[in-house]
């Protein structure tokens, strides 16, 4: 009973994961031809009526936005455009930049120490965890993930002895959580390395 409970879980995590990115994907992309179906409604009238032509033109013209957007980010001035309006706006959004940096972890493209692998020694024993920051004191603010959700959980701020900082890819600590602990040998193999002397060839 335990391995197919275990199976339907690990299924369900995984559609969640697809469907609800999908989804969201969905519902903007009909807003988005929701909001410009004035604009296209003149050259659509032109078309035959039988000729879904405002639903049509109305993706054409958000797809050829999204488009101009992409191409312009990648400029000069796009990226300052883009850069002052995180400063302006975006980062006073609570979490935004935690959550930009977490998401570019996710694809790779960020070098940042935000959300560093962890194991938290709590009194019942190791927690997969993630390191938000290191205060003044020494101290960390530690994120502590819940099961199979790694971005629901709660945060604390313990002492740096409880905390063990661990030189793993932070795609495979999400992994680890995602899949009910599976992996997480892995994970204390990283903590009881480290601070382990490098072994050195002896000369010949």
């Amino acid at each position: 009973m335990k391995p197919v409970f275990k199976f339907l879980s690990k299924a369900l995590v995984r559609g969640l994961l697809i469907v609800i990115p999908v989804y969201l994907a969905v519902l903007l992309l009909l807003k988005g031809m929701k909001s410009v179906g004035n604009l296209v409604r003149p050259f659509a009238q032109i078309l035959p009526d039988w000729v879904p032509a405002e639903q049509f033109l109305s993706l054409l013209l958000v797809f050829a936005i999204c488009a101009a957007i992409g191409a312009s980010v990648g400029t000069r001035i796009g990226q300052r455009v883009r850069n002052r309006i995180e400063r302006t706006v975006l980062e006073r959004i609570p979490g935004y930049a935690l959550f930009r940096s977490l998401t570019q972890q996710v694809a790779g493209q960020s070098r940042e120490s935000t959300w560093k692998a962890a194991l938290f020694q709590s009194d019942e024993g190791l927690l997969p965890a993630f390191i938000i920051e290191e205060l003044d004191d020494g101290r960390y603010t530690v994120f502590v993930p819940s099961i199979p959700t790694p971005f629901a959980g709660a945060v604390y701020i313990l002492d740096r002895q409880r905390v063990h900082p661990l030189d793993v890819p932070f795609t495979d600590a999400v992994k680890v959580v995602s899949r009910w602990g599976a992996g997480a040998k892995d994970l204390v193999a990283a903590m009881e390395n480290v601070g382990k002397p490098v072994e050195q060839t002896p000369d010949r």
